[in-house]
Formats: C-alpha cells, sequence, structure tokens
C-alpha cells in the first residue's frame, strides 16, 4: 500500500504506528522518531501544539510495538530490516541477544570475572569478636526497663 494512494479519510483512520510502518516501508532507510512523527503530523495536517503534545505517546507506542526496532541515535526503523543473532551460555545460565550492529565486547566480559572480589581468606572469627558485647534482651526484660 502506497501512502500517496490512500485518502486523507483512510489515513485518518490508521493509528500512527501504521502510518509509521508504511513511512519507514516506503523509504526503505532508518528515520529519526521525531522526523517521522513530524511526517505523520503532515500527512494528518496536525497542529505543532499536536506533535508536541503526542511525540511522547508515538515514542511509547513505537517502543511496544514489535514491528519497530530502536537503533543508535534516535533513529527508528523496521524490525524485518535488521536480524539479531542470540548466543546462549552453554550452560543455559543467560542468554544475550546481539544485534548485527554491535559485535559484543569479549575483553570487557573478562575484565568484570577479574573484578570479583572474594573474601576466601577472612577469618571466622573475626566476626565473632565483633559479637561478643552483643545482649539479647527479653520482652519480660525490656518491660522491667521501662518501668
Amino acid at each position: 500500500m502506497k501512502l500517496k494512494n490512500i485518502t486523507e479519510e483512510e489515513l485518518e483512520n490508521m493509528s500512527y504506528d501504521d502510518i509509521a510502518y508504511e513511512i519507514l516501508n516506503e523509504t526503505g532507510k532508518k528515520i529519526k522518531i521525531t522526523d517521522l512523527f513530524k511526517e505523520i503530523c503532515t500527512l494528518l495536517k496536525l497542529s505543532d501544539a499536536v506533535y508536541e503534545r503526542q511525540i511522547g505517546d508515538f515514542f511509547q507506542v513505537l517502543s511496544t510495538d514489535q514491528r519497530f526496532t530502536m537503533l543508535e541515535n534516535g533513529y527508528w526503523d523496521l524490525k524485518s530490516r535488521h536480524k539479531s543473532n542470540i548466543v546462549m551460555d552453554l550452560d543455559d545460565e543467560e542468554e544475550v541477544v546481539v544485534s548485527d550492529e554491535e559485535e559484543p565486547d569479549i575483553e570487557d566480559e573478562e575484565d568484570k570475572e577479574e573484578e570479583l572480589y572474594y573474601d576466601d581468606d577472612v577469618d571466622d572469627d573475626e566476626d565473632d569478636d565483633d559479637l561478643k558485647d552483643l545482649v539479647i534482651i527479653g520482652d519480660d526484660e525490656e518491660e522491667k526497663d521501662l518501668m
């Protein structure tokens, strides 16, 4: 379906995300969300006040619509044009989704593991010394102290 072939009445009956889908599909390129919504407002002949009032709602609609994907620097595109590789840990502990546009930085993951602090050489007797002056007071004794 081409946007230029759609009547104004049909456009008014379409949702913002459906119009955005058609725009992205026809242009074949990624578009900043502000420009995309501005184009929708132009097609629907909406005022700048409506644009400013509803741009946040439009962002939320695109965020929840599975047909769209948010890219870097505020750009949006159709998810169907972007592949995702799913990398699974051999232990099935976690699943990592990596976009084709970004490569994982393996060195960062190794550095994080090295930075972990293990408290293996702390003597358990030291913890007992901290609690040696601790006195446990029962409810009966607490009532006596209040009188």
